[in-house]
């Protein structure tokens, strides 16, 4: 094998390890979740009782509902409304104020305007609106890519698909930050009001790393494959 076909098959295998991070940090978040499930906190508050209270102290207005699915829990800037999922709403584990309280870093943060919080929303909506006006011309572009390869319009589906995944890897670039801000908010504010111990603190601690964990592992699958497409454009030049 010489040497440019390395250059092909190296990004290749990483992407694939990079996917194999991805599974794995979702089953780490998962078992680390239903693990930190079963430890009920001592303060006796539910998952909802303790982002309103959050909530307040920080003077923060934003509502607070149920929502369906697992691990779902999600902040919506636009509604100004945390979103708690089923497992997580009316629990009292350990786990679940955990996640709660990650999701009241989110609107704390749009309180305060959090300017990388800023720079995430903006990123997503480029991505969300670039990869709607270019996924029929790039759905067409793999579909006849062996036809058109070689040619100018091979050059240009190669182009706008770099595009796409540049402004994914800025989104996720964007993201990791602003999780990681979120996740201190929450452990301070639980230890600034005493409303869990410095163990059941420590156990947060390890569900929301975990979750952080999953924001790297899709980094590092746009980084790698925003390379593996500049390889393939690059190669296609010298051509």
């Amino acid at each position: 094998m010489n040497l440019i076909d390395l250059w092909y098959v190296i990004p290749s295998l990483l992407l694939l390890v990079a996917m194999g991070f991805v599974l794995y940090a979702h089953f780490k978040v998962k078992e680390t979740f239903n693990k930190y499930s079963k430890v009920q906190a001592s303060c006796n508050l539910t998952a909802s009782e303790v982002a309103k209270r959050i909530l307040e102290k920080n003077n923060v207005k934003v509502d607070i509902s149920l929502t369906e699915g697992e691990l779902s829990d999600n902040y919506n800037p636009q509604a100004k409304m945390i979103q708690l999922s089923t497992p997580v709403y009316n629990s009292s584990s350990v786990a679940a104020i955990g996640v709660a309280s990650h999701e009241t870093g989110h609107a704390i943060q749009d309180d305060k305007n959090y300017f990388p919080m800023k720079i995430r929303t903006f990123a997503v909506k480029a991505s969300n609106f670039a990869s709607s006006l270019l996924f029929p011309f790039l759905a067409i572009g793999t579909m006849f890519w062996f036809v058109f390869a070689g040619t100018n319009l091979g050059l240009i589906f190669i182009v706008c698909t770099i595009a796409v995944f540049f402004l994914g890897f800025v989104v996720n670039l964007a993201t990791l930050p602003v999780e990681i801000n979120a996740s201190r908010r929450a452990l301070n504010s639980l230890g600034d009001m005493n409303i869990l111990t410095e163990e059941e603190k420590s156990q947060v601690k390890k569900v929301l790393s975990a979750a952080a964990l999953t924001y790297v592992a899709s980094l590092a699958v746009s980084l790698i494959a925003l390379f593996r497409l500049l390889v393939i454009f690059f190669s296609f030049r010298r051509d």
